[in-house]
């Protein structure tokens, strides 16, 4: 399959597909009708001797220099006017692209040249910019036959636009630079050689047209949008299973809540979460059904069904005496006080995940508005008008503006730059509830039996999300706040965007592992949850009140009133009884499932490494993402 490009409809989603599935791409014959068009005006300009910046005059600081009619220098000794095949114009165009390929540091990923190339075809596509049709089709057949420039990564401040890495990506048509081509990195000139790509000799602005956008910020930023998008999705995966671990409460996701604050994305967000709840068992349970763990012992299981369980279960009872003043709470709850705390709202990472994602999610969303708008502009300069109306002069028609600066998407990406650290921190957050004996509502210590006091569990899982988060978060400061002037101060203020997207897409790999190590860790917490309150449902199923009360601390003592302790013992036993299995959410239980297909319950102490690789790959591949409700 391929794209049509017609400068004027590309979508993300197209760029993706052409980025990362490898589909080609047509151009629009209309299009390329007013490609035709522009280049023939401009030329027409040119014969009739019209000063046209960067076409008859020099670029940036040289603005103000006419190009004469031979070259000068053959005059100096030494010289040798039969050493130059093309004219002074299109000598220009040919130096702007060879002398500004000066890019640094590794080559960009495959998926960002093409974006980068797709992007850069269908911005010329919009007929404004003078390039011939037959440059214009030779850049689409770079993309077609999969000649992928080799552009080092760092070297543009995103004004005028991309320069030195789109400098890279032409200098590949001229028949310089490098190129990848299959599983090879070769010249250039070999590279399209191989693909049966002539090398082109560059016309009238068309260096410009070529080199002066802004492409490399768009294409990386786009990327890190649709990765972004496939997070947000996760991280409310990861938060529901740790919202399904903890047992915890539904209240704060419900839409007549949001109805009253309604940003869309904390919208969205509650929306998502109680969709990946649905179904769940565990979800707003009683606490008195709740048991809290206890170190397995041998005597702890009396059955021999239950011989097998890697725990033991607990509650404390509470006696009459302490009931004073909470007559009205132990009306409607048993007084056991067993894994759940007696309090009516959940921490901030659990409570306020829909405000957290939801803001992130609408940062992401304003992102994507002004990409969509960029995707299918003209950023180059100077910008060609052959069909305006009563034009006076040269510059009615061929206009300087400033379209290959970056802010636009430099402030947007600088906007999810700040937010993806925040998302990665509440999913640490939760992760360091879920290990911690004093917060995870009675799992176990770092979700681990330790009987013989050997086992670490999950402790170090929370390091490795901590060092993460952190370094997001020093990453996380805006390039775009810190404008360096280039060229002699000609271009005395520009945005950085470029670095902005980059970090960007650089930092959705960390946060993507993050998001990896809490749905990790919540999958063993949501095992023992689940399998601890079956456990008790099973007990309480035999009908032996004294084998239930065995798991109950702090019940009377001699002269006592046991009838009463009793009664309430026999009480708690018809509840448990009485419920359903204890499970997850529908979502959240066919992402455990698909966890396990791969990684199995840690019960011991064992090489979490291979773990670690396999849940990480699992989330970068969007392995656990089907059946989600999708991201809004």
């Amino acid at each position: 399959m391929s794209v049509r490009l017609d400068g004027l409809s590309l979508t993300r989603a197209q760029l993706v597909a052409i980025a990362r599935h490898g589909e080609t791409i047509e151009l629009d014959a209309g299009a390329l009708e007013r490609v035709r068009r522009a280049a023939d005006f401009l030329a027409d300009k040119v014969s009739c001797g019209e000063p046209v910046y960067g076409v008859t005059t020099g670029f940036g600081s040289n603005a103000d220099k006419l190009l004469g009619a031979h070259r000068a220098r053959d005059e100096l000794p030494g010289g040798n006017p039969e050493s130059h095949d093309g004219t002074l114009l299109e000598e220009l165009q040919h130096n702007l692209v060879v002398t500004h390929a000066v890019c640094v540091g590794k080559p960009l990923a495959r998926e960002v040249v093409r974006a980068m190339l797709a992007i850069r075809v269908n911005t010329l596509l919009r007929g404004h910019s003078g390039i011939r049709v037959g440059t214009l089709q030779s850049l689409a057949e770079l993309l077609n036959r999969d000649v992928i420039p080799v552009i080092p990564e760092k070297g543009s401040v995103g004004a005028s636009g991309d320069l030195a890495p789109l400098s890279h990506l032409a200098i590949v048509l001229l028949g310089g630079g490098e190129a990848f081509f299959g599983d090879e990195r070769l010249p250039g000139a070999e590279a399209i050689g191989r693909a049966g790509i002539t090398p082109v000799k560059l016309s009238f602005k068309e260096g410009l047209a070529l080199n002066n956008g802004t492409a490399q910020m768009l294409a990386t930023g786009a990327l890190a949008l649709d990765r972004i998008e496939r997070l947000l999705a996760t991280a409310d995966l990861a938060a529901a299973m740790t919202l399904d671990a903890f047992a915890g409460r539904s209240g704060a996701l419900r839409p007549e809540v949001h109805a009253l604050r309604p940003h869309p994305g904390q919208v969205a967000t509650a929306e998502s979460l109680r969709g990946l709840l649905e179904g769940s068992t565990l979800v707003d349970i009683p606490y008195h059904l709740v048991p809290r763990f206890r170190t397995w012992t041998a005597g702890a299981w009396s059955d021999p069904a239950d011989q097998a369980q890697r725990f033991d279960i607990a509650w404390d009872y509470v006696p009459p005496s302490q009931r004073h003043g909470r007559e009205a709470f132990y009306d409607r709850f048993l007084p056991f006080k067993g894994g759940k705390k007696h309090q009516p709202q959940d921490a901030y990472c659990l409570r306020c995940m829909p405000q957290v994602h939801g803001a992130v999610r609408d940062a992401w969303a304003q992102a994507c508005r002004v990409f969509d708008i960029e995707l299918n502009a003209v950023t180059d300069n100077p910008l060609v008008f052959p069909d305006a109306e009563n034009p006076r002069f040269i510059e009615d028609q061929v206009i300087s503006a400033g379209h290959f600066h970056g802010m636009p998407l430099a402030l947007a990406m600088s906007y999810v730059k700040a937010a993806v650290p925040v998302l990665a921190s509440i999913s640490e957050r939760r992760l360091a509830k879920l290990v911690d004996p004093s917060t995870n509502d009675g799992l176990p210590a770092f979700l681990i039996g330790n009987e013989d006091a050997t086992d670490s569990g999950f402790m170090i899982v929370q390091y490795t999300a901590a060092a993460l988060v952190n370094d997001l978060a020093t990453r996380a400061h805006p390039a775009s706040v810190y404008s360096i002037p280039t060229s002699a101060n000609a271009e005395d203020h520009v945005s950085m965007g470029t670095n902005e997207a980059r970090h960007v897409l650089d930092m959705t790999e960390d946060l993507g592992h993050v998001l990896a190590l809490e749905l990790y860790t919540a999958a063993q917490a949501l095992e023992y949850r689940q399998d601890m309150l079956n456990a008790a449902r099973r007990l309480a199923a035999r009908g032996d009140w004294q084998a239930l009360a065995a798991k109950v601390s702090g019940g009377p003592v001699a002269g006592g009133d046991t009838a009463a302790f009793e009664a309430e013992v026999r009480a708690l036993m018809q509840a448990l009884a009485g419920s359903e299995d204890f499970h997850a959410g529908g979502a959240v239980r066919a992402a455990h499932a698909r966890i396990r297909e791969r990684i199995a319950f840690m019960a011991r102490d064992r090489a979490m490494d291979g773990d670690v690789r396999t849940i990480c790959t699992m989330i970068e591949r969007d392995e656990l993402l089907d059946g989600a409700p999708a991201t809004h």
